[in-house]
């Protein structure tokens, strides 16, 4: 059996204006996230952990802003393609462990849904195996200001 774990990390500033999405879950907040898709620094996370373990690059490389194709695309989506991509190679996804690293907005209530979110868009991947939490800075950093929102995220992968 091939085991293999991926890290990723991943950070956006905010910006007036748009929509702020996490995990797939639209949080009502006063600003978003800027970036070329919908800027789900949570799921472009995810995916970078996934990728890596399965020598298939990075978001950037598979997504890259440079393409229109991208542009406002939901995260939700290109993770939903990653899975494939995954299926096509032959690995299965043992866990993700996943952190959102901001003051505001709190995280926990949105857990669940975020939870269900990603395993509906990984074909079902059992919700007690992936993890999120929300942590803060304690008021250091860019995230303690409030100017943006960091996410990190490990996955285990198998292939038998």
């Amino acid at each position: 059996m091939d085991i293999r774990v991926g890290s990723g990390f991943d950070v956006h500033s905010f910006s007036e204006g748009r929509a702020l999405i996490l995990g797939g879950v639209r949080i009502e907040h006063p600003r978003g996230l800027l970036g070329h898709s919908d800027a789900d620094v949570l799921i472009h996370a995810i995916i970078d952990s996934l990728l890596g373990p399965a020598d298939m690059g990075d978001i950037g490389t598979n997504f890259p802003d440079t393409d229109d194709r991208y542009r406002g695309a939901r995260s939700l989506d290109l993770l939903r393609t990653v899975g494939g991509m995954l299926k096509e190679k032959h690995w299965g996804i043992v866990n993700i462990d996943a952190i959102l690293v901001c003051r505001q907005p709190k995280i926990a209530t949105h857990v669940p849904a975020m939870k269900q979110n990603i395993s509906s868009a990984l074909d079902g991947l059992a919700e007690e195996r992936i993890n999120i939490r929300g942590k803060t800075t304690e008021g250091l950093g860019f995230t303690g200001r409030d100017e943006g929102i960091a996410a990190m995220a490990v996955s285990l992968l198998s292939r038998d």
